[in-house]
């Protein structure tokens, strides 16, 4: 939770912290006194507001699949058609990618390292994303089966989710470029 000022809590800076620390070396490349050490704090300081490195992994996992969604549901609550909830799905990814590369990186690398309640429910928090995005894919396409949308969403994931592997572009132009090629793969202007 981001404090009533509008600074981020201890824990949140923990976890940005321990995100880029991940990106940059792994999960298992990390103890715990080299996250205390990045963080200004003892590595035994952190089990004040995290059990275990293991549960520093899962409540930055677990977060950030809760925020994509809730930012998802958010979006397409507002949108008044179908296509104008697409289009505000791929603009919120793309946003949120181009913010959370460290994040990415970690999800993808050390996925397996993540506690299997965590994983599940990292999943499941996946899940619903995904057919957030696949409901509003077949009203804009009808004779788009479920399973293709479900398809269609992962593979705009893939594409928007490029963002740690090019830094060719500066964040505005390569937003407006993924959103450009997202919007064109689902068939949506």
């Amino acid at each position: 939770m981001t404090s009533a000022a509008g600074t981020p809590t201890r824990r949140e800076q923990i976890l940005a912290t321990a995100a880029e620390l991940f990106a940059a070396r792994g999960f298992h490349g990390v103890s715990v006194a080299d996250l205390g050490a990045a963080c200004g704090i003892s590595g035994p300081a952190l089990y004040k507001h995290f059990a275990s490195k293991d549960a520093v992994l899962a409540a930055m996992l677990v977060s950030i699949s809760e925020e994509l969604l809730a930012g998802g549901q958010e979006r397409v609550a507002a949108a008044a058609t179908p296509a104008t909830a697409v289009r505000a799905l791929v603009e919120w990814h793309t946003d949120f990618a181009l913010n959370h590369r460290a994040l990415i990186v970690v999800h993808n690398r050390d996925w397996e390292s993540l506690p299997d309640d965590a994983r599940e429910q990292v999943r499941t928090l996946q899940r619903t994303y995904v057919d957030l995005w696949a409901e509003q894919l077949r009203r804009v396409s009808p004779d788009l089966g479920l399973d293709r949308a479900r398809a269609t969403a992962h593979a705009a994931f893939g594409l928007i989710n490029s963002t740690p592997h090019s830094r060719l572009l500066p964040d505005e132009p390569m937003h407006e470029l993924l959103v450009r090629m997202a919007l064109g793969a689902l068939g949506v202007r």
